[in-house]
């Protein structure tokens, strides 16, 4: 590629096939970097069908590569695409690596997957690596249990992956709460690339208020959410029956179903709201950290981003984990609420109401996280930003010492 320039680059790839997990977390980590270095660019790279719904900061962009989506027998087909799932993913790589050629970045950073889904990024990691870029890992604070885990790295071939392209590791949390490769036998220089950031910091977006939304009294609703609603039925279902059985103490709510929630249950959902009149309900908005600020509390299904908005935005949080097809939520918010940081209540095929409203009127009591002092709990943006600027001095370095060998 070309010689020398100014200006510094940050690729990240999201393979995110479902959900918003992903695509919000990279664009959390991307707005952070540009704001704190004006000569930097970042493209993100993502198969998220909704991407395109979201706000990007000055010097932030993203490519679309074609969605796919897995079914519940762990299969994965095209999202819109009627062809076979061989052909969507070599396009898929193909994008990737092209983007990534012309686009050569300083830095790689990849979210979860080693080799991105059924390794669509190895070709990518090869032409960066030969050109001496920075390969860096993104990790969330928990991947699944232990053995789920360790039986899916072994499938996917992730940790000889690790071991032979990456430069280092970023677990987006604490050690004292959660190791995400925990029960994986990993070759000591691995463990060594590991670096624990703590959790991502976020920051509310200038606020758009919604018109429909002007009503709700600030600091006296609690915000439900459902994530992206691919799989909040229970949540949401439970929430509303709570409402239903009329216990007179519960404060108003807003629910959130999540853009992913099916349509029919989302219309089903809304006919029983509007029969509730302290019940109100939108499907999605993308600046959702604006209606956290206002809340009086959180009840989510504790997925890492909205953990990580509990944890910044200082909201007493009731966590109803979801415990299929992963236990990654579980594990969570039952660490969190060992230390104090949230409530629990799991989640049972009954859902009694009662028990339900018991646990919201509870959650008005509830002290914020900040009750309880954990040293490093929220500094990982500035970790990152700190292990970026490193890696971005030291990797353009090498690029040119790497180039300066392939001309001589």
């Amino acid at each position: 590629m070309g010689g020398r320039r100014d200006h510094k680059r940050i690729l990240i790839y999201s393979h995110d096939t479902f959900g918003l997990g992903h695509l919000r977390r990279c664009r959390a980590i991307a707005h952070s970097l540009v704001d704190a270095d004006s000569s930097l660019s970042v493209l993100i790279l993502s198969g998220s069908p909704i991407i395109g719904s979201f706000d990007f900061r000055s010097r932030v962009d993203f490519v679309r590569i074609p969605g796919v989506i897995k079914l519940r027998n762990g299969e994965y087909v095209s999202l819109n695409l009627h062809i076979d799932i061989e052909e969507t993913l070599a396009m898929r790589s193909s994008i990737i690596r092209h983007t990534a050629d012309i686009f050569d970045p300083d830095i790689f950073l990849v979210d979860k997957e080693p080799l991105g889904l059924h390794g669509e990024v190895r070709p990518t990691l090869d032409l960066l690596r030969a050109r001496g870029t920075p390969l860096i890992l993104g990790l969330r604070d928990v991947m699944d249990d232990p053995s789920a885990l360790e039986t899916e790295w072994e499938r996917k071939n992730a940790i000889p992956a690790v071991s032979e392209y990456y430069n280092e590791i970023w677990v987006y949390g604490l050690p004292q709460i959660c190791d995400p490769l925990a029960g994986i036998e990993l070759p000591a220089s691995v463990r060594r690339r590991m670096v624990y950031t703590g959790y991502l910091r976020r920051h509310a977006p200038v606020a758009v208020a919604a018109p429909q939304l002007a009503d709700l009294p600030d600091g006296r609703f609690l915000l439900v959410t459902a994530g992206g609603g691919g799989d909040g039925e229970g949540l949401v279902d439970w929430v509303l029956a709570a409402y239903e059985s009329d216990p007179g103490g519960l404060p108003p709510a807003l629910v959130v179903f999540g853009p992913f929630m099916l349509p029919d249950h989302q219309a089903a959902f809304t006919a029983r709201a509007d029969r509730l009149s302290k019940v109100r309900t939108i499907t999605f908005d993308t600046r959702l950290e604006n209606l956290l600020v206002r809340a009086a509390g959180v009840v989510a299904m504790g997925g890492y981003n909205t953990f990580c908005e509990i944890l910044s935005f200082d909201k007493p949080a009731l966590i109803v984990p979801r415990t299929a097809p992963r236990l990654e939520q579980f594990i969570r918010a039952q660490r969190a609420a060992e230390l104090g940081l949230v409530a629990v209540l799991p989640d049972a095929p009954a859902r009694d109401p009662r028990t339900m409203a018991a646990a919201l009127l509870q959650l008005m009591q509830q002290p914020p996280p900040s009750a309880v002092v954990i040293p490093g709990l929220l500094d990982g943006m500035a970790s990152v930003k700190r292990l970026a600027q490193k890696w971005l001095n030291q990797g353009r370095a090498e690029r040119m010492r790497v180039r300066a060998r392939g001309n001589a």
